[in-house]
């Protein structure tokens, strides 16, 4: 017998012995086995268990206490955002509730989610039919949304454009600069500091042309700043920059006076094209009034704000007219009032910008040549001023350089453009103005072309723009409901 059969037959032995052992162990007494649990672990895990049940149910009451919580506020007008509604079944005998300064932040601006460029998202805008929006750049926020208006739509507006009449868009130059530095109190030095936008201590061709484009309304280009530079004798050194010696000598109004004795052309005019406005009230064409409220639907934003907004503006370029690079609205700072909401403002301040928080661009028609939508920086990684004029070529020139433009929107009948002018402010209000939205209108080779502009008007400042719904709701109860013409009446083409 071999070793590993001795060991094999040695274990199946005590194998065998213990047997009986295990078999005949007295009734009662525990056979041997893995260690029981505790009383202590047992009773912990009884606890924990316990706990856990507790923890879960506090959760569910807690959401259906929000839930049904939420759901009666929702229930109660908010304001200042009230859309009115309820305005009929109030006692006009009632007492009007005491206005109030300062109204808390109960609400928060959506804003429509962009997700990546090209993305398309389905919306219900009119009864039986899902219109498409696609993002075309994240820098602005921007999208297109083709066939928004019908062809009879487009043709009424036009024709009611028409019957109201259109006005020049722009004055040929704009007079009182000398009166403003005045009142503003501001010295060359001053003045001086202001234009100087890199702060070199020179003013450089750009820096020059910026400020009499947005001063003067002329578009000058730097060939024509030679030539002013040239009649004035400004640039004494001959290097093209103007130091603050130089720029002492000449007067605030020196370029405009220069420009008048040499004459104007349209094209050298930021803006050539006509224009009128459209009320969208109630008493108003049905058909504008239905643009409205698809526009509200495409925004979700609350009816107010879109009530109190600028009217319908409907412009018309000839063959030749064009719009170079501009922002729809200014930025934002302290001492700048919104031109909307400047009636609820405590105090005056020198500046004024329109405030608009959305566009909504209608093209009423399709243009047979030219005419594009053009958004220079779209969708760069920086914007910098001084950057949008460099080797002779300035991208804010919609008649020379549309075609270098980041993105261009071909004008096609129904179809409408919608993007931010500012940020949000992190918040749910508004922030700071996109600087890439800046957008302009290429020239028109061939035809005419037709756009309407509907513009959301929303103060940065949520105290002011409550203060100034609330004004202009005890104004309308004031006049017995009559038909809301504020807004007509303290709008202003900027």
């Amino acid at each position: 017998m071999t070793h590993k059969q001795e060991k094999r037959t040695d274990s199946s032995r005590n194998a065998s012995d213990s047997a009986p052992s295990r078999l005949g162990r007295p009734p009662g007494e525990r056979l041997p086995g893995p260690k029981t649990t505790s009383v202590c672990s047992r009773s912990y895990f009884v606890v924990v268990m316990v706990f856990f049940h507790v923890y879960i149910i506090n959760v569910i009451a807690l959401l259906l206490y929000v839930h049904y919580s939420s759901g009666q506020e929702d229930a109660k007008p908010a304001p200042p955002y009230d859309d009115g509604s309820n305005s009929d079944r109030r006692n006009p005998h009632s007492p009007r509730p005491p206005f109030k300064a300062s109204l808390p932040r109960d609400i928060s601006l959506p804003r429509i989610e962009g997700i990546r460029v090209g993305h398309i998202q389905k919306v219900s805008l009119v009864p039986g039919k899902v219109h498409e929006m696609r993002t075309l750049s994240l820098k602005p926020l921007l999208f297109e949304i083709p066939e928004f208006l019908s062809e009879d739509e487009c043709r009424i507006v036009m024709q009611l454009a028409q019957l109201k009449g259109l006005m020049e868009s722009q004055l040929m130059v704009q007079d009182g600069q000398e009166e403003l530095a005045k009142e503003l109190n501001l010295s060359p030095e001053e003045i001086f500091n202001l234009l100087d936008i890199n702060q070199d201590g020179q003013l450089q061709l750009h820096e020059i042309l910026t400020h009499s484009r947005v001063r003067d309304g002329i578009w000058l280009t730097p060939e024509n700043l030679q030539e002013i530079y040239t009649g004035l004798n400004a640039d004494k050194d001959g290097n093209g920059l103007l130091n603050l010696e130089e720029f002492e000598l000449l007067s605030p109004d020196a370029f405009q006076r220069f420009l008048l004795q040499q004459g104007v052309k349209r094209s050298q005019l930021v803006r050539n094209s006509r224009h009128t406005w459209l009320y969208q009230g109630k008493g108003s064409h049905q058909v504008l009034q239905n643009i409205k409220k698809r526009v509200t639907r495409l925004t979700r934003l609350p009816t107010t704000l879109v009530d109190l907004s600028e009217p319908l503006q409907v412009v018309r370029y000839e063959e030749g007219g064009h719009y170079h690079a501009h922002h729809d609205s200014g930025p934002f700072y302290p001492e700048t009032a919104c031109t909307h909401t400047r009636l609820a403002a405590n105090a005056s301040t020198p500046f004024e910008t329109s405030c608009r928080y959305i566009t909504v661009l209608f093209y009423l028609n399709s243009v047979e040549g030219g005419g594009e939508t053009a958004f220079p920086v779209a969708d760069n990684r920086t914007f910098e001023e001084v950057s949008l004029i460099q080797n002779d070529v300035d991208l804010m020139d919609t008649r020379r350089n549309c075609d270098k433009s980041n993105l261009r929107v071909k004008p096609t009948k129904g179809k409408a453009v919608l993007w931010y002018n500012y940020l949000s402010d992190g918040r749910g209000w508004v922030g700071e103005q996109d600087e890439y939205a800046l957008h302009g209108g290429c020239v028109v080779t061939h035809g005419t072309k037709w756009v309407a502009n509907k513009w959301i008007n929303i103060d940065p400042d949520y105290k002011r723009q409550a203060r100034y719904e609330q004004l202009v709701s005890h104004q309308s109860e004031d006049e017995d409901d009559e038909d809301l013409t504020v807004n007509s009446n303290i709008h202003e083409e900027l």
